[in-house]
């Protein structure tokens, strides 16, 4: 299922950029991300990461976007977790995201976007969804800052728990 909605994705990203002009956006991004729920939130409540998001250029308010992200979790309350049926959760460690979506543009200055894909956890593959407020800090689109609840689906084997947080951006864009 999740590689027929990450094929469906990024098909339909693909088509939508045909005819338009080709130019792309890429920026770079620092991001700081803060758990909100997990089955072990004490041993993963923040981490730091970076990023890259692309986007095609169009006279559209709507543009395809890529959302690529790796965070690593630094922090640990050092409690070992067990479940009720005497195994261990998986340790988060990190989390690299590889989401694909739109992006809408209402106003010169702000955005929106929403993208989907795979998150890559704890040695697993879960589906996972993003929607962020972005914002350009002047004309000329060079900073930008973002706001992102994250969501991964089905982090917990057992429970079918998911793993939400939410993702605070800046960035610099490259070209």
């Amino acid at each position: 299922m999740l590689k027929l909605i990450t094929t469906v994705l990024l098909s339909s990203v693909l088509l939508c950029s045909f005819g338009q002009d080709r130019k792309i956006s890429v920026l770079l991004n620092g991001q700081f991300t803060g758990t909100i729920y997990d089955k072990t939130m004490g041993n993963n409540p923040w981490a730091m990461g970076i990023g890259v998001q692309g986007y095609l250029n169009s006279k559209s308010k709507f543009k395809p976007t890529v959302d690529i992200t790796a965070d690593i979790y630094l922090e640990d309350d050092k409690v070992l977790r067990e479940n009720p049926d005497g195994t261990f959760p998986e340790d988060l460690g990190g989390v690299v995201n590889l989401f694909a979506g739109v992006s809408y543009s209402p106003k010169n200055k702000i955005y929106f976007s929403f993208v989907l894909g795979p998150g890559l956890m704890a040695g697993r593959t879960c589906f996972g969804i993003k929607p962020s407020f972005g914002f350009y800090f002047s004309e000329s689109k060079r900073w930008t800052g973002k706001i992102s609840y994250i969501n991964i689906f089905n982090r917990d084997k057992e429970s079918g728990q998911d793993f939400m947080s939410v993702s605070f951006t800046i960035g610099v864009r490259l070209y």
